[in-house]
């Protein structure tokens, strides 16, 4: 335990593991107190708290690897009982501030730290009010204005996060409504994708500021050369909060250069995730004009601000996730599986509805039925394998000459049917002769080439769905009965 003396009547403590730098805050900070004590553990200093008053404890985090090694840090500042306690806290463990603000009140600096800064700092502690009363009614306007502040910010995130539909939309709606809090000049959303790709998704400038140039990059951002120093990168890769009350401290003179061309005096991080302990998704990130000292309240806030975002995150990634599973769901209802074409039972929902369609605006339509030549001894001679492949073939040749308003089903087995929209029947013979034409003569791998037998209709303007098809089922038994390989028209 050192002593230094000095002309002011107070007493100090200073509590850091490391020699140098309690030697650095002696030397910095003695003649400011009239006792200036230094302690090497928690222990120490809770035991030179209990020999004498002491006027300012001072509690620099730096060398701490975590919190763990500052296990008896809360019950000092408990101890306290509300009597002056100065944090100095590293850039990059800034996150310890606002958990140790649970134990009590407490005023803390960012390091690395100015001597000057230093003293400023420890003499701020000091510094009694003239007008106690009046010190805690303005304590207590202080506190009324920040609680509006933060609802006001906290009613404009809710507002943002109203829509899941849109990704990106719902990002710059949050960074816009982050930007109504005092100070902020400059708000981003960085959000990680598959495979930890880290994106930029939005930013909202009042500064003319783009992070993306700043970091170089807006995808694959942990692989910025800013990576360790910038806070909303750290933020990702630590999974806790940044704080930079002055961007020198980050270590880069060129991004402290950027920030400070841009009016930033300190930038705000905090990592996003739906549940404590849970992986990151991303972080949010708030750059200021000004220096501002946060309250735990405030720290608090800010935390829940980005739970709320990261929740906000997570309902639209499983909205979309349910969009697409939605889909596939639709396609297999819808899509035959083998061939790619409509099913049977897309394919008379279409038919249906065209009928409708054709009927209530006096239109023409036709449609056409092919099955397979003999098709059982194509799997019969070549195996399952060889006569599936034929399938897909003659389905994607017939596909390949209809046109986007026409509808191609497998109706069953080898058996196909074509809506073909605003046909009369001798267009429909037209396109039947061609597609049997473009069949007959593919080449098919694994076998020899194969042909279809067509039937032709038109729908009659009273005729219904079952109708026609049974029309054409009959004209499908004549060609097959007419030596195949031919188009029959269906008789009215």
């Amino acid at each position: 335990m050192a002593e230094t003396n000095s002309r002011q009547d107070l007493t100090g403590i200073f509590l850091n593991l490391g020699g140098e730098r309690r030697a650095e805050f002696q030397a910095c900070c003695a003649e400011i107190f009239s006792r200036l004590l230094t302690a090497d553990s928690v222990d120490a200093a809770a035991a030179a708290l209990g020999r004498q008053k002491t006027d300012l404890l001072v509690i620099d985090l730096n060398g701490y690897d975590s919190l763990e090694q500052l296990a008896g840090a809360g019950a000092l500042i408990r101890s306290r009982n509300g009597a002056p306690v100065l944090l100095l806290c590293p850039y990059v463990n800034s996150a310890w501030i606002p958990e140790l603000m649970a134990s009590g009140p407490l005023h803390y600096r960012i390091s690395p730290i100015l001597d000057d800064e230093l003293c400023q700092a420890v003499e701020q502690c000091l510094v009694a009010p003239v007008d106690a009363m009046a010190a805690a009614q303005q304590q207590m306007l202080d506190k009324e204005k920040e609680l509006r502040e933060l609802l006001t910010i906290q009613r404009s995130l809710q507002r943002a996060l109203g829509s899941v539909d849109d990704l990106v939309s719902m990002s710059q709606q949050i960074c816009l409504a982050l930007c109504s809090f005092p100070g902020v000049r400059h708000t981003a959303l960085l959000h990680m994708k598959e495979r930890g790709d880290l994106q930029l998704v939005a930013q909202e400038s009042r500064n003319h500021l783009d992070i993306g140039r700043l970091m170089q990059r807006t995808d694959r951002l942990l692989q910025s050369p800013l990576q360790e120093i910038f806070p909303p990168l750290l933020a990702v890769s630590l999974g806790e909060l940044v704080l930079l009350d002055t961007p020198e401290k980050a270590g880069d003179p060129e991004l402290a250069v950027s920030l400070h061309d841009r009016e930033v005096s300190m930038v705000l991080a905090l990592p996003l995730r739906s549940e404590p302990g849970g992986p990151v998704q991303g972080s949010i990130c708030l750059m200021f004009d000004r220096h501002l000292l946060f309250s735990r309240e405030q720290f608090a806030c800010f935390v829940s601000l980005a739970q709320f975002v990261s929740f906000g995150l997570g309902m639209s990634e499983l909205k979309h996730q349910n969009d697409a599973l939605a889909g596939k769901l639709t396609q297999m209802s819808t899509v035959d599986a083998l061939t790619g074409v409509a099913n049977r039972r897309k394919g008379e929902e279409m038919l249906d509805n065209e009928i409708r369609r054709a009927r209530r605006y006096g239109l023409p339509l036709a449609l056409i039925t092919f099955d397979i030549d003999n098709f059982r001894s194509v799997n019969d001679l070549y195996g399952y394998p060889i006569g599936d492949q034929a399938l897909r073939t003659v389905a994607e040749t017939a596909q390949s000459r209809l046109r986007s308003s026409d509808t191609l089903a497998r109706m069953r087995g080898e058996e196909f049917m074509i809506v073909a929209t605003h046909t009369c029947a001798i267009d429909a013979l037209k396109l039947a002769e061609k597609l049997r034409e473009a069949i007959a003569t593919t080449e098919l791998p694994g076998c020899s080439n194969v042909t279809v037998s067509l039937a032709v209709a038109q729908v009659g303007a009273e005729e219904g769905p079952a109708d026609v098809l049974e029309r054409l089922d009959s004209a499908l038994h004549r060609a097959k009965r007419s030596g195949r390989n031919c188009v029959e028209l269906a008789m009215s």
